[in-house]
């Protein structure tokens, strides 16, 4: 049962050289993106992964920075469309309450209906929401996935999805956190974020035991840095790796 992890993204929001973060999760023939940023469908194409959004069973979606969720529009009309279906979509309560009236609908609010009047939607209309729980995990498919949030500007999830006996971490946007760290160091393989400003600083990833850097990756870089050479290794984009 392979459980492989497709970063279809490594940049941050200001990157020249790269897709925004957004990781592909594969496992027991399911499919989740984690997060969900814009262009998706060429992302997933220049991937080389064979998936195209009426392949995807879920979108798991990290925060509302537009570098994240940028793309939440085209999927959802696209599922809407083109497949007549909604998207499942899975998130902290928290994070999804400004989702709809603060973002998506003033670009998904109103449609042209058959007969030319104009009909007014909702979050219901496109989407299927699954919440998660700080306190306890949720199922997704073959996946347990356990949530908390993240030191960021604005509410944000970190990520640990359980397949069978293996585990993947994700830290999200985060600021340096030390309980995070311990908090995914349960994990197989740990993606974590590093950057500048209230971003966690590669410096302080660095200087964590050998035994945790062993397992880690880097994505959300920026591009003014040589990630070739380094204690952690970066996550390349398009290129999938096993969890172990």
């Amino acid at each position: 049962m392979a459980f492989v992890v497709t970063p279809l993204g490594v940049g941050d929001a200001f990157s020249q050289r790269f897709y925004s973060s957004c990781l592909l999760v594969e496992g027991d023939d399911y499919k989740v993106l984690i997060d969900c940023p814009h262009p998706i469908r060429k992302m997933m194409f220049e991937a080389n992964v064979d998936v195209d959004i009426g392949d995807i069973d879920a979108v798991v979606l990290t925060h509302l920075h537009a570098d994240h969720c940028s793309g939440l529009e085209g999927f959802a009309y696209f599922a809407h469309f083109v497949l007549q279906r909604k998207v499942r979509l899975v998130a902290h309560p928290i994070v999804v309450e400004r989702l709809w009236q603060n973002s998506l609908a003033a670009g998904m609010g109103l449609l042209l209906g058959e007969q030319g009047q104009i009909v007014t939607t909702d979050f219901d209309d496109f989407f299927e929401f699954c919440p998660l729980d700080f306190e306890a995990p949720t199922t997704l498919g073959p996946f347990q996935i356990h949530a908390r949030p993240t030191r960021h500007h604005i509410p944000t999830t970190a990520l640990r999805l359980c397949l069978g006996e293996r585990e993947l971490g994700y830290s999200a946007d985060t600021s340096f956190d030390v309980e995070l760290i311990h908090w995914l160091c349960s994990a197989d393989l740990i993606i974590h974020e590093t950057n500048y400003g209230i971003h966690t600083p590669y410096e302080a990833l660095a200087a964590l035991p050998a035994s945790t850097r062993q397992r880690m990756r880097l994505i959300h870089y920026p591009d003014d840095r040589d990630w070739s050479n380094t204690a952690i290794a970066a996550l390349k984009q398009g290129i999938p790796l096993v969890v172990p």
